[in-house]
């Protein structure tokens, strides 16, 4: 997953803000009602993903400048630090539709990232294939299969697929590196990879066949996560390099932002219609989080 994305802190306020997206193509608009969702008295809050109760995952700053990972429902926030971690580095990436199962990534006393799985208070390691230089656990369906990317020994970045205990490196065609960021219970995989020109377009693994799915009219499209209807959802870059939120629904792509927001992104999704992401108020300030539902 994209180190920019922001997280999502439930404070649930009682005011929700509502926007219609603007539309790719002729696809009518897409009503999308925001809620505010920061951890409280964090600087920073990074969406991961979210469960279909609700849950969300990701990755805040407390008061001291210190990274962690969470677990967020309600107001109430479970703070995750895997043991094995350098102080500072666990961030949590996205949890299990229907479960509580979540996978992230650290990095440890040798500067080396490692995924993990946490699951009923226990940390378990997802040390990727064989001599890999590290390793990223980016999300996780019902039936417990883990995608994400690894680095091999030649420094070139691979997506994976973690299936029964074995894995299975994917790699987008004619890609110069590929990240696996979301897997349905089908394992419909949705990944981002960097192009010869350097620009980054996503793509939908279904069995064996790739099929690219940029959003329309942006310079970089990372696909950050998908449900098991096909929606994905996006932070894309326009020519500036600004970032901004997509959602691909029932075939069609809309583009939309948190409202007044300089920047905004669109980071988990569940089968509840509900997306988790993060936003920057205004220019210089510090991403905030928010989950909205269309």
């Amino acid at each position: 997953m994209k180190n920019c994305k922001s997280v999502i802190c439930l404070l649930v306020f009682a005011l929700a803000f509502t926007v219609v997206a603007a539309t790719a193509a002729d696809a009518p608009p897409l009503t999308f009602k925001f809620t505010k969702a920061s951890v409280p008295g964090a600087s920073t809050t990074s969406a991961g993903g979210i469960n279909n109760s609700g849950q969300s995952v990701g990755s805040y700053t407390d008061s001291s400048g210190v990274a962690h990972g969470y677990i967020l429902k309600g107001k109430k926030v479970t703070t995750l630090d895997d043991p094995k971690a350098t102080a500072g580095t666990t961030g949590a990436s996205n949890i299990q539709y229907n479960g509580t199962a979540v996978v992230g990534v650290y990095t440890n006393s040798a500067g080396v990232t490692v995924g993990f799985l946490y699951k009923g208070g226990k940390y378990t390691d997802i040390p990727g294939p064989k001599g890999n230089l590290g390793t990223s656990a980016n999300a996780i369906n019902d039936n417990g299969d883990v995608v994400g990317n690894y680095t091999d020994s030649g420094g070139i970045i691979h997506g994976f697929l973690l299936k029964g205990g074995k894995y299975k490196t994917l790699d987008v065609p004619g890609s110069e590196g590929t990240i696996a960021t979301g897997v349905s219970n089908k394992d419909v995989i949705v990944l981002y990879w960097a192009n010869s020109s350097g620009a980054v377009e996503s793509s939908m693994l279904t069995g064996k066949k790739y099929k690219t799915i940029n959003v329309p009219g942006a310079a970089s499209s990372y696909a950050l996560d998908t449900d098991n209807e096909g929606d994905v959802t996006y932070e894309w870059l326009d020519s500036g390099g600004l970032i901004h939120a997509a959602l691909l629904h029932g075939g069609k792509y809309f583009k939309y932002s948190y409202p007044k927001a300089y920047e905004t992104y669109g980071g988990g999704l569940n089968d509840k219609n509900m997306v988790a992401g993060g936003y920057v108020p205004s220019q210089g300030a510090s991403f905030q989080a928010f989950n909205a539902t269309f």
